[in-house]
């Protein structure tokens, strides 16, 4: 026999989304950099029980694995091979959550709804000692959705689909959610109950006709926030979604101590952490798993995807795309630090540079125009504009090496693989196809060693 306060949080996201019109399944329709499904997901396990347990279950369909490899192993997944409605689909997790004494039920297209209003909807669920409890909210727009109908004294006496409702009904502007409780004993029999409509498929909402119908106890509790009743069936409703969504992001950062010029013109995704006192400009855009130190100074016109920022960084109309930025490191304006690459403290890289896959060594310094591709380059060297390192050669990328206090020349072609030893100098336009010594002068096409540091 199931505990008083054990809990089952079942997550329907098996549908396709046909008004998508997407190859990507519904539930994986990305909102502020992450699938929509797992704001759902965390919000609904965030309502664990302070004396009881919770156990998450996902309801996959179409793209099943996809959907399986963005919730992770902390879900247990029951799978609907055939979509027939949400009633079907709440069926297949039965033999998962079946033991539980409460079910929580979510669709995986409500992505604003907030941990706090499932909290509160779940402790309701169990004070009033209800069999069914589910989640209203007053909106401006209840076109589509079903309307919720009230006694004189507020209780549910029904939900009525938009196609059954008259003139007076369609006036009213509570509707249902799609959030429900359950009370497990009372819910899986009347679940293999439910009529099959006339497009073939049973819905949950025919559970609140059959609780009213037999005087179970029904409880309809509105959200504080309408917003959280917002539904994604479409890429309009997506959009309007996602600005929700980034506004609370926003305002989270501003009472963290960010500071956020033109708010509106910043975009900065749901799992991205920013340090206080940092300062970000309009056109800038925050994304991905990026993490950004104290300090800084992000923007204008600047992307920062999937990467980490130290403290006082500074990146000015640039691009810095899955790098590592030590403390200090100044980019920009209108320069590029692309994947796999490692800046060190007090780097400075100005403006109309690229760096790929390549190690800056501390207080270096590559001014302007120029291209470090696959690169070690040690402390203290000087890159002169543009400096490139011809590091593929038609087949295989070839690294280069700079030592530390080494001088690069502007116009220098270094042509990997090849290393330039510590202190050593290379002239202005010189092509350097073979290793120089610490302390050496490489000068011309080819490059010649010209003398060698104490000669």
């Amino acid at each position: 026999m199931a505990s008083k306060n054990t809990w089952a949080a079942v997550i329907l996201a098996a549908g396709l989304g046909k008004r998508m019109k997407s190859k990507r399944p519904k539930a994986l329709q990305p909102l502020a950099g992450r699938p929509m499904v797992r704001y759902v997901l965390e919000a609904a396990c965030s309502a664990r029980p302070r004396r009881g347990s919770l156990r998450c279950i996902a309801v996959v369909g179409h793209g099943a694995a996809a959907v399986k490899a963005a919730l992770g192993d902390d879900v247990e997944y029951a799978r609907q091979a055939e979509q027939l409605g949400t009633g079907h689909a709440l069926a297949q997790a039965e033999p998962l959550a079946k033991d539980a004494s409460h079910l929580l039920v979510l669709n995986a297209d409500i992505p604003l709804i907030s941990a706090a209003t499932i909290a509160d909807l779940t402790a309701r669920h169990v004070q009033e000692e209800s069999d069914l409890t589910f989640l209203t909210a007053h909106v401006d727009d209840a076109h589509g959705l079903g309307r919720v109908r009230r006694d004189r004294r507020g209780r549910v006496t029904g939900v009525v689909e938009e196609a059954d409702a008259d003139p007076t009904v369609r006036a009213a502007t509570e509707v249902n959610v799609g959030v429900y409780c359950f009370r497990g004993r009372w819910l899986w029999p009347r679940l293999a109950r439910i009529p099959k409509s006339a497009a073939g498929e049973y819905y949950l909402t025919d559970l609140i006709a059959m609780a009213i119908g037999e005087g179970a106890a029904v409880l309809a509790v509105p959200a504080g926030d309408p917003t959280e009743a917002i539904g994604i069936n479409d890429r309009v409703q997506l959009a309007h979604a996602d600005a929700i969504l980034r506004e609370r992001i926003r305002r989270r950062h501003m009472l963290d101590g960010v500071s956020l010029i033109d708010p509106a013109a910043i975009y900065i995704d749901a799992d991205v952490t920013i340090g206080a006192n940092t300062t970000i400009y309009p056109n800038t855009m925050l994304l991905g798993q990026t993490r950004i130190g104290r300090d800084c100074t992000i923007g204008p016109d600047a992307q920062v995807i999937d990467s980490l920022l130290g403290a006082r960084c500074r990146v000015l109309s640039s691009v810095i795309d899955g790098a590592v930025l030590e403390d200090g490191v100044d980019v920009g304006p209108f320069s590029h630090v692309r994947a796999g690459s490692y800046i060190c403290r007090n780097v400075h890289i100005g403006n109309f540079a690229e760096v790929k896959n390549s190690r800056l060594g501390r207080n270096t310094r590559m001014g302007h125009f120029s291209y470090i591709g696959d690169a070690q380059v040690g402390d203290d060297v000087n890159i002169g504009a543009g400096t490139i390192t011809c590091n593929y050669d038609g087949v295989r990328k070839h690294r280069t090496v700079i030592g530390d206090g080494a001088f690069i020349g502007s116009d220098t072609m270094l042509v990997a693989p090849v290393e330039v030893g510590a202190g050593a100098r290379t002239g202005a336009g010189s092509v350097i196809n073979h290793d120089v010594p610490a302390g050496g002068l490489a000068v011309g096409m080819p490059a010649r060693i010209r003398r060698k540091k104490g000669e």
